[in-house]
């Protein structure tokens, strides 16, 4: 029974093995909302805003259909505001997902997801009276810095995604929810209010 394992173990080995480290690019566009509430509990109307995503990643065979990928991505954020006001927050964003891939008709079902890790790195809000504001990424906010944007600067969460691969190319539709309250504190107080990240969003890719 245990060499029987071992040669089991040995075989999905060779298999995985001999898939290739797969390197590529993808990008698309995402609709993008701030989900939560503020200080008395109400919750924010926020609507969906279209933000563009665009990065490098490598896909690590691991065992026979499965990859591991992390992503180095530009990740455009935000939201629309029910007055109209465009919130776009840029992040530096590392996902990690585990990737299944299994043939169907001509190509591959891509299936995974996994979390992600997300660093702010500037922003701008648009009013809809006209005019600009930056964002700016603090963990805690002063009375006299209380009527600029501001949020925390890391961001996390999770992913999961869909897909189909056709030669070196693949379309992608993610689902990503954001875990971690982006909202500062206020004068060392953080409160109820939250805000954290969420959207949908559909890419295009390509291996290298």
């Amino acid at each position: 029974m245990l060499s029987m394992l071992v040669v089991l173990a040995l075989a999905s080995g060779l298999e995985a093995g001999a898939q290739a480290t797969e390197f590529g690019v993808r990008g698309g566009v995402s609709f993008q909302t701030l989900t939560g509430q503020d200080n008395n509990g109400n919750a924010f109307s926020n609507k969906l805003a279209p933000r563009l995503h665009a990065g490098v990643n490598v896909s690590i065979p691991v065992a026979p259909n499965f990859y591991v990928r992390p992503e180095l991505l530009y990740a455009g954020k935000g939201t629309k505001s029910p007055a109209g006001n465009q919130y776009h927050l840029n992040y530096v964003e590392v996902p990690v997902n585990v990737i299944y891939k299994t043939p169907m008709g001509s190509g591959k079902l891509i299936l995974g997801g996994g979390p992600y890790a997300a660093f702010g790195v500037g922003g701008k809000v648009a009013f809809a009276s006209g005019g600009e504001d930056n964002v700016k990424f603090e963990n805690n906010v002063t009375v006299m810095e209380a009527n600029t944007a501001y949020y925390k600067q890391t961001d996390a969460g999770v992913n999961v995604l869909g897909g189909y691969e056709f030669g070196k190319m693949s379309l992608q539709l993610n689902a990503q929810l954001g875990l971690v309250n982006i909202y500062p504190a206020f004068n060392g107080v953080q409160g109820n209010a939250s805000l954290k990240n969420s959207g949908v969003s559909l890419s295009v890719g390509y291996k290298l």
